[in-house]
């Protein structure tokens, strides 16, 4: 007889139904209740390889044991975590120490709790400081999901039910700088708000030296760069940040996601000493951001010890290597594949672009059906199969054909071979993909008209 985790119910009636539902159609039942490193347990006491990491969140690894040590020493020193009538010690060191790892000017911190709000700090500060409003994004973008940071959001199944948004947001296709400099030409642009590489978008990189001419476009045309690195940075493409090594320097640098070591959530916003002068320099201004968690204390502590550990363990150059390992065992032992459009990333952030090739071999064997739903159905396929084999993955969440492999950065060699040898196994059996793609399409459309039923 099976026993249904008490959490399913609860979480259907209290937080999510949809949510519930829609892991149900997928075969995604699992409650997860523990972790440690890179592994995860279930309720059932099943060991999983974390192969997502809280989407970039958990670059140390789960549970760190010094992160943990240190803030259960935290705990107990009784500090003030809360203090908004005076200056906050936490808060002053966790800037210090952000910035003695990024480049000049980059040295003034705006902290918050998660990476959407950083991302509206980033905008917030770019219209104080240029006194301009519009701005430009890219398609494929994803930068949180508040009403300020859906107006620079680049898919329109998260947008559009909450339109209309902000006003004077244009969108431009990422990596393309003819585009952006009509936009920056013709618009008051405050910021371009940009990610290093499409994560959510489908894990696309631009084109070499995209982000620094981009930055130069910026500056002749008086707009800022915001430069969108939560789940890029904190070596997660086996380098500090994305930008460094670039050439250049972004006006604002947005970090969020692995800064709280996946323990506490914290994020920053950080710019120049001139551009935040420009925005909140006088006493009539200093005051205009602000957010009751940004630089708690408990927060701070957190993402110094993760900067610590991140430094004194060589997560980046881990991240580095074990990255070049994965691509290239995926790319060997995938090469040809007529499921396999592509395989493309950098550090620990890869995707596989999953859909028929021009071999047309399941159109033949589902005719009609395979462009209905490749990009809503390959990657979740992919994800389940390798749930069944004890690896947690995602497909990215504006290109479910796209499979994301975003371990922590503390992943081993031969946990990198763990996952290439399912991958390969998996989709060497690609027939099961079949049945389960008219499946998904009858319960799909089934749930559909049950919920329009209720509209």
């Amino acid at each position: 007889m099976t026993v249904t985790n008490p959490a399913i119910p609860r979480h259907a009636r209290h937080v999510n139904p949809a949510f519930v539902r829609l892991l149900g159609m997928l075969g995604y039942g699992r409650v997860f209740t523990r972790a440690r490193d890179v592994w995860l347990w279930d309720d059932q006491e099943r060991q999983y390889l974390d192969f997502l990491a809280g989407f970039g969140s958990v670059n140390l690894g789960h549970n760190h044991p010094r992160l943990v040590a240190r803030l259960q020493r935290f705990l107990a020193e009784e500090a003030l975590h809360f203090c908004h009538v005076g200056l906050t010690e936490h808060a002053a060191l966790l800037g210090e120490a952000l910035c003695k790892r990024l480049d000049p000017p980059l040295e003034v911190v705006l902290l918050a709790s998660s990476g959407g709000e950083a991302v509206e700090a980033g905008m917030k500060l770019a219209r104080a400081a240029t006194r301009r409003s519009a701005f430009v994004f890219c398609e494929g973008g994803f930068h949180g999901t508040s009403f300020g940071t859906l107006s620079v959001m680049g898919a329109e199944r998260m947008r559009k039910p909450f339109e209309p948004l902000l006003a004077g947001c244009h969108r431009v296709p990422f990596g393309d700088l003819e585009a952006l400099e009509r936009v920056l030409r013709r618009e008051k642009v405050a910021a371009f708000v940009v990610e290093p590489m499409l994560a959510e978008g489908g894990v696309v990189l631009p084109p070499p030296g995209y982000l620094k001419d981009a930055q130069a476009l910026c500056r002749k045309h008086g707009a800022l760069l915001v430069l969108d690195e939560v789940q890029t940075g904190l070596g997660r493409l086996g380098r500090r940040f994305a930008y460094q090594g670039q050439g250049f320097v972004p006006d604002v640098l947005v970090l969020a996601k692995a800064l709280s070591g996946g323990a506490v959530p914290v994020s920053a916003a950080v710019t120049s000493s001139e551009i935040h002068e420009r925005a909140y320099g006088s006493m009539d201004r200093f005051d205009l951001h602000s957010t009751t968690f940004g630089g708690n204390a408990l927060a701070c502590t957190a993402a110094m010890e993760t900067l610590d550990i991140l430094e004194e363990e060589g997560l980046a150059a881990n991240a580095a290597a074990r990255g070049a390992e994965l691509l290239e065992g995926l790319r060997k032992r995938l090469a040809g594949h007529p499921l396999v459009r592509d395989i493309r990333g950098e550090g620990l952030l890869v995707g596989v672009e999953l859909g028929p090739t021009e071999s047309g071999l399941l159109n033949r064997l589902v005719p009609g059906l395979v462009e209905q739903v490749s990009e809503k159905v390959f990657g979740q396929w992919a994800a389940l199969r390798l749930l069944e084999e004890g690896i947690v993955c995602q497909p990215a969440s504006h290109r479910w054909d796209v499979l994301r492999l975003e371990p922590p950065l503390t992943v081993k060699p031969a946990q990198i071979e763990q996952v290439v040898d399912a991958m390969a196994r998996i989709l060497g059996n690609y027939t099961g993909l079949v049945p389960l793609l008219r499946d998904v399409v009858a319960r799909v459309g089934e749930q559909r008209r049950r919920e329009g039923a209720f509209r």
